[in-house]
Parts: C-alpha cells; structure tokens; sequence
C-alpha cells in the first residue's frame, strides 16, 4: 500500500533487502502503537507480520517490534508522523508521510531530494486526492465475488487487485483492493479475515482522483524520482498519480 507507483508498472528495481526490513520493522512498531499488541483486534498489526515473515524476518525481531511499539518492552518508539506534499517530474501529485525521531533531520534531506529530482517540487496538493481507508487482500478463490465481499464488509468501493499490481497478491487468487471510510478500515479487515481472506495492507491512505497522461519515458523518470523519495530511511508510504 502506498506504492502503486512502484508495483504497477515495474519502473524501478526493489528496495534493498536491508532497507526493506527496517521498513518492515517500523510498520510492526508503528501499527502496535495505533492500534495495540494484539493482531486478532488490529488488523494492521496482522498484516504487517505476515509481511515480515514472508521476508524471512526473524520471529524475535517482530516480537521485540510489538513490545517497541505497544511501550511494553524496554524501548520505548518515539516516532513523528510528518505529511509532505509536492510534485514529481510531470506536474505528477505526490504525498510522502515520513516516520521520524528528528523533523529537524528529516525536513531539509526531504526538501534536498525534492529539489534533485528534475522538475520535482514541493507544494500543496493534498486536494488533489482522497484520504480514505485502504485494504488490500486475496481470497483463494480466483472467482469469487468481490463486489459481494465488499458489501458484506462494509467497504464503499473495490478494485480487482492483480500479482504485478502487488507482489503480495499470489497468482491463482482473486485479489482485491477495497477501499473504505478511514474509520471502518479495521472492520473491513476483520470481516475479511473472518470469511477466507488474507489480508496484505490494513491502513488509511491517499488516492489520487486523476492521473496525468504520461509517455514511458516520463513514466520511468517519476518512478526515479519515487524511488529515490523510498529509498529514504525515515519515508515510511509515497502516493502518487501514477497508475
């Protein structure tokens, strides 16, 4: 979630294994601190883990992520959550939430990655999209219904949701992306959960409501720009107007 830029049109290469994991790591902490310790009453917690392990992280770093997270261990996560909005090359909106212990660090070295990217800028744009409730998940049923599913469940839209638009949709399955009111995320997900859904991404996001016609060639010179805006340690989801 946050990264349809990257999944969708192969623009760039995957992040480093390492970065990927401290990624990882800090959404195990940060969903523990939203919505507490216990994955079968936050969602977001649940699919942050099966995340982690299926990139092999290690079962007692996730553990020593919830206690981070939740202030039952012996850190304590002292983290701000900052929102900027700009541009990528192309006039192509662009909402980056960052996750950090030092605006005063983090601010300027965004700032600087703005300006390096040709014709990226800053600026406001944020009602250039809609801030809504985002659940991503597959259901080992490649028929299934997911209009249906996503009455039941109480989401307002959905999206088939396919393996090269996410790499945590497997091939054979039918994924989906149900996109709901920021408040009934977790409702969404549990009902999922409860009727044969795996659920991938549990979170409130930002959907573009119009993407700006691109050639491939200005197409991968956003996806650079992206990249190097997600290569940031403390850039925690970048959306774009990119499908």
């Amino acid at each position: 979630m946050g990264r349809q830029w990257l999944h969708a049109k192969r623009l760039v290469a995957g992040l480093k294994k390492g970065r990927a994991t401290g990624k990882l790591v800090r959404e195990i902490s940060i969903a523990a601190k939203l919505g507490g310790a216990d994955p079968d009453a936050n969602a977001r917690l649940t699919a942050a883990i099966e995340k982690a392990r299926k990139e092999s992280v290690a079962r007692e770093v996730i553990e020593r992520a919830i206690k981070k997270g939740a202030g039952t261990g012996d850190e304590k996560l002292v983290m701000e959550h900052v929102v900027y909005e700009g541009y990528a090359p192309h006039k192509v909106p662009v909402i980056v939430e960052v996750l950090t212990d030092n605006v005063n660090r983090s601010a300027p070295e965004i700032r600087v990655l703005f300006k390096k990217g040709q014709l990226g800028t800053a600026g406001s744009n944020k009602f250039l999209f809609d801030h809504v409730g985002l659940v991503e998940a597959h259901h080992p049923d490649a028929n299934m219904d997911r209009e249906a599913a996503a009455i039941e469940a109480g989401a307002n839209e959905v999206e088939a949701l396919a393996p090269e638009q996410n790499d945590d949709i497997p091939e054979g399955t039918a994924g989906a992306r149900f996109i709901c009111d920021r408040t009934a995320v977790h409702a969404v997900s549990q009902w999922l959960l409860q009727n044969g859904w795996t659920v991938v991404t549990s979170e409130p996001g930002y959907l573009a409501k119009t993407h700006p016609d691109l050639t491939e060639a200005q197409r991968a010179e956003v996806g650079e720009f992206l990249q190097s805006l997600d290569d940031h340690d403390d850039v925690h989801r970048i959306w774009a107007a990119v499908r």
